[in-house]
């Protein structure tokens, strides 16, 4: 019996709504400074991510509120989160190599096998990249500190993808891991804002 409750379902909704809003602000600071191929793959792996995310705060809800136990909800969050991390960091890593205009081919059919150890792979390599990115845009806007807000909302990514492989059944642990989630995308909403804040769009054009 999992114990979860409906409070709890609707917080779940919150660090979604942050990644989203963040994700939202960096797909439209970077749309005209992306080579086609990498913002496709930059929109597509964060569209993964936050369908996952309202996937998994839905499930939550519709089994808090007693209306149904539909699995499939909670079992396409991990797979689904992992491979959007893991194309959206690819996608951002080649605005680094290639700017809009140029020409450039990428692909990213992943190969899906039931391991978890494959998604954790995926999940860490995008997060990696993604942050990495950012931690450099924030140097180029000399804004410093601001690493140290992507490095802690890095952590807590990290933290959030080892517990998404985990089957936390227990009121108290849902706690913990949506107040470790709430923090490490309020971060990153708090970051991407900054950095437009900063002129992130008129470094781009540079």
């Amino acid at each position: 019996m999992k114990e979860f409750s409906v409070p709890m379902a609707l917080v779940d909704f919150v660090p979604v709504i942050f990644f989203t809003i963040a994700a939202i602000m960096l797909q439209r600071d970077l749309y005209n400074k992306m080579s086609k191929g990498a913002f496709a793959l930059f929109a597509a792996g964060t569209l993964d991510i936050i369908c996952a995310g309202f996937a998994k705060a839905l499930y939550k809800l519709l089994y808090a509120s007693n209306t149904c136990d539909f699995q499939p909800l909670n079992g396409m969050f991990f797979p689904v989160q992992s491979i959007g991390f893991l194309l959206a960091g690819i996608g951002i890593i080649a605005m680094l190599l290639h700017r809009q205009g140029e020409t450039a081919v990428y692909s990213a059919a992943p190969v899906f096998f039931s391991g978890t150890c494959l998604f954790v792979g995926f999940m860490c390599l995008g997060l990696a990249f993604m942050y990495v990115v950012l931690g450099i845009l924030a140097v180029k806007l000399k804004k410093p500190l601001l690493i140290m807000v992507f490095v802690i909302s890095f952590l807590c990514s990290l933290a959030m993808g080892y517990l998404s492989s985990k089957n936390f059944d227990r009121a108290i642990f849902n706690w913990i891991a949506q107040g470790i989630n709430i923090l490490g995308q309020g971060l990153l909403l708090y970051g991407a804002i900054a950095l437009r804040k900063a002129g992130l769009f008129e470094l781009m054009l540079k």
